[in-house]
């Protein structure tokens, strides 16, 4: 019986749509929307169907004034979704309508965001090194906090009594949550960490770095099981995909590429034009939505992201 190759022969779509280049794709907690958020200061929800083929709807996020740099999907419910921009709001949208229901008008430029897993509570985080939790049912800010170093990835655990963030200095600081007590330094990296991606099952987080490289964490032991050396350029993003297999990973590297969790191998890589700024998989199947700062010939941003994993590119 001959081995089947993971990823062999499947396509790539081009999903068009933003003005500008998009920062941030994200795929809600069934896996049947993504949604997009671009420079041109909207974000998109674009119904995707596994099996589909053909034109895609997809509805407009308007109301923010700056970039919408990462969003983030309610974990409970699949048509709400969370929005940071540069513009120092948050925003709740209800993704049917394309209506903003809830706004929080922060301290600083908004660059991360992140929902506990419950649902209860929203992370943000600034360009000021500020972490802000809202609670999502008034939202409003609950705990603010400035740290006195750079703040890049924030997330919580699985059971949402950790917290962690990844920090220019190449540590990841492990809190305790809610107190927000400082529980771990952990000294991943060489180079500042920039992406965090806690494993489905909860069993492992992997972190991102400046120096090229992906760290899998055990989460019980708090300590690095192996690394992924496939990239040559800062890791920008990073994914576990939906049975916490495999594992994606990009940069300026001109590849996303795609390894197995446990062997460390590269199983498939993925050929991309330009730097990537989100790789993200399905919550339910084996697609992998990627967004990266792709460029016409005139040099003009293309605003396009693609979708990995279909057996047809139409």
């Amino acid at each position: 019986m001959e081995e089947t190759i993971p990823f062999k022969n499947l396509h790539s779509r081009e999903y068009q749509g933003h003005k500008k280049k998009v920062h941030s794709v994200a795929w809600n907690c069934n896996g049947t929307k993504l949604a997009s958020g671009s420079v041109d200061q909207t974000a998109r929800v674009w119904h995707i169907e596994p099996h589909g083929h053909g034109k895609v709807k997809d509805i407009e996020l308007k109301g923010h004034t700056d970039s919408v740099d990462q969003l983030c999907w309610d974990p409970k419910h699949a048509d709400l979704i969370a929005t940071a921009s540069g513009d120092k709001t948050v925003r709740l949208w209800d993704a049917r309508s394309g209506r903003c229901s809830q706004q929080a008008e922060l301290s600083g430029e908004n660059i991360n965001i992140t929902y506990k897993p419950d649902g209860t509570y929203i992370a943000v985080g600034n360009r000021d090194d500020e972490l802000t939790i809202l609670d999502v049912r008034k939202f409003k800010p609950i705990h603010k906090r400035k740290f006195n170093y750079e703040v890049n990835e924030i997330a919580w655990n699985m059971t949402g009594d950790m917290f962690f963030l990844t920090t220019g200095n190449g540590t990841v600081e492990v809190l305790a949550y809610p107190s927000l007590r400082p529980l771990d330094t952990l000294m991943a990296h060489t180079a500042g960490c920039y992406c965090i991606a806690i494993d489905p099952i909860g069993r492992n987080f992997a972190v991102g770095s400046a120096d090229s490289l992906v760290s899998l964490w055990d989460i019980s032991e708090m300590l690095c099981v192996r690394t992924f050396t496939k990239l040559e350029w800062p890791v920008r993003t990073i994914s576990f995909n939906h049975t916490g297999e495999y594992i994606a990973s990009a940069s300026e590297d001109l590849f996303i590429d795609i390894s197995n969790v446990q062997t460390g191998q590269t199983v498939h890589q993925i050929p991309c034009r330009a730097a990537m700024n989100s790789v993200e998989w399905n919550p339910k199947c084996n697609l992998l939505a990627y967004a990266g700062d792709d460029k016409n010939k005139y040099q003009a941003d293309e605003g396009v992201f693609r979708i990995f994993g279909f057996e047809s590119s139409a």
